[in-house]
């Protein structure tokens, strides 16, 4: 009779246990729909804060306002200071014109977070860049006060001021003086022997070859050919090497092609034009801390296992960073608050990972991995969000982990009929565990053979989206979101960990990395 008792309640504890769980993603199903705030957290990280580069005042702001949020929704909070770059970096307004002959065309540029502004309104005559020692000697003296047009088209970085950079520079232009040399030779040759053709060598096109030849002479900045929507990253040699004694004093500007092809023209066909910029980059004293925000709800029943959710808080700063990665810290957000307000009491805890430094190398989560902040055979897995904000509508699944999915997804099947969601079980050969990092935060967990399962973001409504048209542009801005797939996406995300989260096992690795 005591056997048949202790039985019975251990049932009812578990159909109490269930119900509670039920109870939890139905509040959370019914707030998606009628209080989502997954808009007003993106709203806020790109229009009221903006680009979030790493050292900027932005990040630190947005850092302390993340926190905020999750402590006011109940979560207790992790700070962990990753790093540190010796002097901030902060952009105000900047603007651009060409005046002269042909009258005056505002110009559509960018600049690399990391370089120099403008003294005020700059403005100055403009030169085609030397290619050789002799084209430089010939122009030296006109440089100063003047831009200059470098060659190439641009990837979104500044030229390589560095040591380093100096020294393969030397290196081309002894090159090409030894071309040059030779080609004079071959055109002596030529002028001697009338109809005989010889073929000339060409020379090294590196962009900017006299960089530091022109920064002595004192020129203004140099200005690069840009592909739309313009691209600008940062100074990746130079800012952890700058100080407030050393600060770039000379501006590098990535400009729209078209506009640069009709300014070269003009330069070519020696037209009396002039550049006017008026760029407004500011450096700060440092050392400048960044940090990672994490968000917890710590597990009733196992809670030192864990089930983490996450995306990344820095984002360049020529736009305001809404997409990359705005959209999937608001989601990542937005799932933890849906939680807490539904009462989420889960079995696991909970994580609500807002990682630092991922566009300068995955460097929060990197911390986070090999600080072995929780052990890496204890966690359920990692859902990463960074990429385009489009709607989760499926998970594809290990076969070992496919009919906990099925279970744990069953509540979404129907949640929106424009975007329904579907658990696919994968097939073949596991994929080969990664040996090096990259792509985004979850990299350095998959290094160490933690689960990284990932939802499949479509467009399933058509919106035309392309993420290579944000993807570090003058375009990541917030208008580029859609509200029906990212607040669609937090819900997915708070059901769908919550539900690894309360499996009576941790998720089971078999088949999922080819070791």
């Amino acid at each position: 009779m005591k056997r048949v008792f202790i039985t019975s309640l251990i049932a009812l504890a578990v159909a109490f246990s269930v119900s509670a769980q039920d109870k939890v993603v139905k509040k959370v199903l019914e707030l998606g729909k009628e209080d989502n705030r997954t808009m007003e957290h993106a709203d806020f990280l790109a229009n009221r804060i903006g680009g979030r580069v790493v050292g900027s005042h932005a990040l630190q702001d947005a850092e302390a306002w993340v926190a905020e949020q999750f402590k006011s929704w109940g979560l207790e909070v992790m700070i962990q200071e990753v790093g540190e770059i010796p002097v901030g970096f902060t952009r105000g307004h900047w603007t651009g014109r060409m005046i002269g002959e042909g009258g005056e065309m505002h110009l559509h540029f960018a600049t690399p977070s990391y370089t120099a502004g403008t003294k005020g309104p700059q403005k100055g005559r403009v030169f085609m860049e030397p290619r050789t020692r002799a084209e430089f000697e010939r122009m030296k003296g006109v440089l100063k006060g003047s831009w200059v047009l470098i060659g190439g088209t641009s990837n979104g970085f500044p030229t390589d001021w560095s040591a380093q950079g100096d020294s393969i520079r030397r290196e081309k232009i002894a090159k090409n003086e030894e071309i040059t040399k030779r080609n004079n030779e071959l055109m002596r040759w030529v002028l001697a022997h009338p109809g005989e053709e010889k073929e000339f060598e060409e020379l090294d096109e590196t962009p900017c070859l006299f960089y530091r030849e022109m920064v002595d002479a004192g020129v203004l900045g140099f200005i690069q050919s840009s592909g739309l929507p313009i691209q600008a990253h940062y100074d990746r040699k130079g800012c952890y090497n700058i100080t407030m004694e050393n600060l770039p004093t000379v501006c590098e500007i990535k400009l729209d092609r078209e506009q640069y092809d009709i300014i070269a023209q003009k330069v070519k066909d020696k037209r009396d034009i002039q550049l006017e910029f008026d760029i407004r980059n500011y450096f700060f004293r440092g050392p400048v801390k960044y940090h990672n925000v994490i968000g917890i709800i710590r597990g009733a029943k196992y809670p030192k296992e864990y089930v983490l959710l996450g995306g990344h808080l820095d984002a360049y700063d020529s736009a305001t960073g809404a997409v990359d990665d705005g959209h999937g810290v608001a989601v990542t957000m937005e799932a933890a608050r849906l939680l807490a307000a539904a009462g989420a009491k889960p079995a696991r805890t909970m994580m609500f990972c807002v990682w630092t430094g991922e566009e300068y190398g995955l460097l929060g989560s990197k911390y986070f991995v090999e600080n072995k902040t929780v052990p890496y055979e204890k966690i359920a897995n990692y859902f990463n969000r960074d990429g385009g904000p489009l709607a989760s509508v499926g998970i594809d699944v290990p076969s070992a982990m496919y009919q906990d999915f099925v279970k744990i997804c069953k509540p979404l099947e129907n949640y929106d009929e424009s975007m329904p969601f579907s658990v696919t079980e994968r097939k073949g050969e596991p994929r080969p565990r990664p040996k090096s990092a990259g792509g985004s935060d979850h990299a350095y967990f998959a290094m160490n053979g933690v689960p990284t399962i990932s939802f499949a973001e479509r467009d399933v409504k058509g919106y035309n989206f392309n993420y290579r048209d944000i993807w570090h542009t003058d375009q990541d801005l917030y208008y580029r979101l859609y509200p029906d797939y990212i607040e669609y996406s937090a819900v997915v995300e708070a059901v769908t960990a919550y539900g690894v989260a309360n499996l009576d096992h941790l998720l089971s690795r078999e088949g999922l990395y080819k070791e």
